[in-house]
């Protein structure tokens, strides 16, 4: 490759499904090379209960994949080992894990290699929906409620740190016994690659300490121990074993080690920044800045805004949280999302194969090949033949109203005992017409978290997208664009949040002294731009507020 300049920087986003790396130049913000590997042990469904809501990644898919994707990008171009400056880490959040007192994580142990209980908690697993009850009605008669600005005004979620620390060390007396610490992906990955392993040593990142773990200026960082305690004594002097300093994502928390720059292929030259969350580093790849929305829409769906900083900051009712100096540096960072978006597409489509693979895949007269082939071309083509014929029906014919609470809510104002609905089907009802339904779900519930924001004094004049359904389901954007009633403009990038933390990584090394710098310089330019269509803009006006009525009838929802 010619032009490379001598200012080269790692980017490591740990999704999900797989993890990628992406090698940029900070300087012309050209990508050099990308390497993507799945979670081996995840792929094979391993550690998981989905029917019991139990996600679980083991710390040796982290590992292995860092290994592979790092190299397999500094192989790809042959200058780079001596080039590359620096390398940032981002991971789905919160995803933490109880370590011992040495900052093992309990499933590198022999003794629980095999237990979930000691491995990464997926930021999707929600067994600990009960104990953040427990955390909630307990923070409201505490003289000081701490999940103020980590879950939106003292809704604290079960997806956060304290809900899963709660959760294991009741369930795991074992686990209780050994483990010293909790510790979350990107903290832990960040330090094992400088060096940093005690849990009092690491350097924490300011994002997930406010967003996930209630730290916060206002009351001198995280709770003090005796409101943990008397929490449950479960969690007495965890919090204790944290350091008393957070670092913003562009902060340098070392170099890499003689072992882990062996491994990686690097050298011990390059610098790492803190850790950080995915949607965070999705929001700053994807060109976050003051009165833009960033909506990061996959298999869920995270919204990021930042805003000026004020001596009175105003406490947003309802979303995932806020803090000071997060997201990015100087700025007030906003998160919110949906607990299911294209999960939600795929869960339907598992639903419609039901019969190909229980009842086609067992009859004895058709060879096996055809068979498989027959089920992959269906499994395939599925969801692009229902939007294509979704696409056909007018919206003012569409007389179905679906929810996106599938998997719970996360924003605004969580509540994970929500229950997905479909209502108003008729003998009518055609599979393209209920599939249009369940988009127009994940649409209206978009617009909640925009109208959360804008209702409480947030203004957004702008939106942008990235992730996998803005880069590959026209009709699903159409949907949304016409629902919020604005233009999206796509980011052309599907990863956001490798270029986010490659971002990050580029400020760290000083190639930039600003992130807005980095983001100016490295940012991918728009590949498209959705604009709403008003005649259906006004009929899903209406709809919209049959979707909201929907919240209130309990009896739909599951609830008691």
């Amino acid at each position: 490759m010619k032009n490379i300049s001598n200012n080269l920087v790692i980017g490591v986003d740990y999704g999900t499904d797989s993890a990628r790396a992406i090698l940029m130049d900070a300087e012309t913000g050209k990508e050099l090379a990308l390497s993507v590997k799945e979670y081996p042990r995840w792929k094979k469904g391993m550690y998981c209960d989905p029917i019991n809501y139990q996600f679980r990644h083991h710390p040796l898919d982290y590992v292995e994949v860092l290994e592979y994707i790092v190299n397999e990008v500094v192989n790809t171009v042959p200058v780079a080992k001596e080039r590359i400056k620096a390398l940032a880490i981002d991971v789905t959040c919160s995803t933490p894990v109880v370590v011992d007192k040495e900052g093992t994580p309990l499933a590198l142990r022999e003794d629980f290699f095999e237990d979930p209980n000691g491995m990464f908690i997926l930021w999707k697993d929600h067994t600990g929906v009960k104990d953040c009850e427990h955390i909630n009605n307990f923070s409201k008669k505490w003289h000081t409620d701490y999940t103020r600005y980590a879950g939106g005004g003292g809704n604290y979620s079960a997806e956060h740190y304290w809900a899963k620390a709660l959760h294991i060390f009741r369930e795991d007396p074992k686990i209780k016994e050994i483990g010293h610490s909790f510790v979350d992906a990107c903290d832990w990955l960040s330090n094992l690659i400088v060096g940093l392993k005690k849990p009092e040593e690491l350097k924490r990142n300011i994002c997930t300490a406010g967003f996930k773990v209630m730290w916060n200026k206002e009351w001198g960082g995280y709770p003090p121990n005796e409101f943990f305690k008397e929490l449950d004594p479960v969690l007495d002097g965890i919090v204790d074993t944290f350091s008393k300093e957070v670092y913003t994502c562009v902060e340098t928390i070392g170099n890499l080690t003689e072992e882990w720059a062996e491994r990686l292929g690097l050298t011990t030259d390059v610098k790492v920044a803190a850790g950080n969350i995915d949607a965070h580093a999705g929001g700053i790849g994807a060109g976050v800045r003051n009165k833009a929305i960033v909506q990061i829409i996959g298999t869920s769906t995270c919204d990021i805004i930042v805003g000026p900083k004020s001596e009175n900051n105003k406490l947003i009712p309802g979303i995932s949280g806020q803090a000071d100096d997060s997201i990015i540096p100087g700025m007030v960072g906003y998160e919110a999302g949906q607990s299911v978006y294209g999960d939600y597409y795929a869960w339907f489509k598992r639903v419609l194969m039901w019969p190909l693979r229980e009842i086609f895949a067992k009859i004895d007269y058709i060879d096996k090949d055809t068979k498989d082939k027959v089920i992959q071309e269906v499994y395939d083509k599925m969801i692009p033949e229902m939007a294509r014929q979704a696409k056909l029906i007018p919206a003012k014919d569409s007389h179905i109203i679906a929810t996106d609470w599938i998997n719970g809510r996360r924003t605004p104002n969580v509540d994970y005992e929500l229950k997905g609905t479909i209502t108003g089907l008729a003998l009518s009802s055609t599979t393209p017409l209920i599939y249009k339904s369940i988009v127009e779900a994940t649409a209206y519930g978009s617009r909640s978290i925009v109208e959360q924001f804008i209702n409480n004094g947030i203004e957004i004049d702008e939106i942008i997208a990235v992730g996998g359904i803005s880069q590959k389901s026209p009709y699903v954007m159409q949907i949304l664009s016409d629902v919020l009633g604005k233009p999206i403009k796509v980011i052309a990038t599907r990863e956001a949040c490798a270029l986010g933390v490659a971002m990050c990584a580029a400020v760290t090394a000083g190639i930039y002294s600003r992130l807005e710098d980095a983001q100016e310089k490295m940012g991918m330019g728009i590949s498209t731009i959705y604009y709403p269509n008003e005649q259906n803009h006004k009929h899903y006006n209406v709809e919209y507020e049959k979707y909201k009525r929907l919240e209130k009838v309990k009896e739909l929802t599951g609830q008691p």
